[in-house]
């Protein structure tokens, strides 16, 4: 993402419009420059890297254009900087420093140090060391003077896609609440949205079903007590992963300041799933867990009429929403949910059994291992309207068919 220096952004009315770049062969060009700029400068210091990129953006009018696309070119999906010196430049410091006290200061005498030490440190590193790698690596800890070892050469066009998105995920540094609205998509799509939202902790509050879509409250950075930058980020982060759902909307309230008066105005944000960004975020897991994986291979491997489906019903719950691992069909109609409780923490367990009870569902099926520490967790899983199967090492398809069945 960018920081707040690089973003660029206009107004309509209350309305903030992200800048964005057209897929057009003049930001081709620039970000391809760019991109070049760091390859050149693989085994070179920053120092020598921020050089070359300066005199490449000249006294350009699109000079934020071009540092976003470095500061993303920066970060370590695509750099690797490394501190390159024989010792911990901090210790080596002290070495330097303790030998060259022994002696009047002047060019001979700092050579003879440099040599000195060179040949104490080879000693007891086992290893070569050369003077000019204990000058180089003197202060080899100040950023300038990092070397980029490795520098993975991302597609033009995925660049300029996460600089759009990163100048539209800055929208939300500023947001007081935002509303999500997701209509009627395939659960996994959900499940993926959800468990960004845990994942980043954002305080929400979810209403709706899985027929008629679901709607998704988050209170934003400024309208917290004292504004966040750490939660302003984690609501960022959360539009990648929204990408994902197939049909959404998404509003905003802003809180943003005057570029004149420097004082707070409020502002809107609108976004839809046609919006056209691109997320780089992967996809869902199929699976959340090798247990969930080792059910379904072995009920592949059965000769039952009953279907197993992944992820495909929620259970709307007051303020947030369960989905169980799997659907089993029967063709004359039954069927049942199930829920698959392995290794968790006793948090997870406490809001887990909190969710089951709320649930009401009573086709619910609840595969808990042995292994669990329920008491500790403080929870009582058979005081739930769910059937309990309980399992040791693996849990086994044809005790889930002796319950159903």
């Amino acid at each position: 993402m960018l920081p707040s220096e690089l973003l660029i952004h206009r107004y309509s009315g209350e309305s903030v419009i992200p800048k964005r770049l057209p897929l057009s062969d003049r930001y081709f060009s620039l970000t391809n420059d760019v991109i070049d700029c760091f390859q050149e400068s693989v085994g070179h210091s920053q120092g020598e890297l921020d050089r070359k990129l300066l005199d490449l953006e000249g006294d350009s009018p699109e000079y934020r254009i071009y540092r976003g696309i470095v500061h993303l070119l920066k970060g370590d999906a695509f750099s690797k900087f490394e501190v390159i010196s024989p010792l911990e430049p901090q210790k080596l410091r002290y070495r330097v420093y303790s030998l060259a006290a022994l002696s009047v200061p002047s060019p001979a005498s700092t050579e003879q140090t440099l040599a000195t030490l060179a040949r104490t440190l080879s000693e007891e590193l086992n290893t070569e060391v050369l003077p000019n790698q204990i000058s180089q690596g003197l202060y080899a800890d100040l950023p300038e003077n990092r070397i980029l070892t490795q520098f993975d050469t991302p597609d033009t066009l995925a660049i300029i896609h996460r600089y759009n998105l990163s100048q539209v995920q800055g929208i939300f540094y500023r947001a007081s609440e935002i509303t999500i609205n997701a209509h009627r998509n395939v659960p996994g799509q959900y499940k993926l949205l959800f468990r960004y939202l845990k994942l980043f902790g954002l305080m929400s509050y979810i209403e709706g079903d899985a027929d008629q879509g679901f709607t998704i409250k988050i209170d934003g950075p400024t309208s917290l007590f004292q504004t966040s930058t750490r939660y302003g980020l984690a609501i960022a982060k959360l539009l990648p992963a929204l990408l994902h759902v197939t049909k959404w909307s998404l509003s905003a309230t802003l809180q943003m300041r005057d570029f004149n008066s420097n004082q707070l105005k409020p502002g809107r944000f609108t976004l839809n799933s046609e919006c056209g960004l691109v997320t780089h975020y992967p996809p869902g897991k199929p699976y959340d867990s090798m247990l969930e994986a080792s059910f379904a291979s072995r009920w592949e491997a059965l000769k039952t009429e009953w279907e197993l489906e992944r992820e495909v019903d929620l259970i709307p719950i007051p303020g947030s929403v369960m989905i169980p691992d799997f659907r089993l069909v029967h063709p004359d109609g039954r069927t049942f949910l199930l829920e698959i409780i392995g290794y968790w923490r006793p948090e997870y367990l406490q809001k887990k059994f909190y969710q089951v009870q709320r649930s009401g569902c009573e086709n619910l099926i609840l595969a808990i291992s042995q292994r669990l520490n329920l008491d500790k967790a403080g929870v009582n899983f058979s005081e739930t309207p769910a059937r309990i199967v309980w399992f040791k090492d693996k849990l086994l398809p044809k005790d889930i068919l002796t319950l159903i069945s």
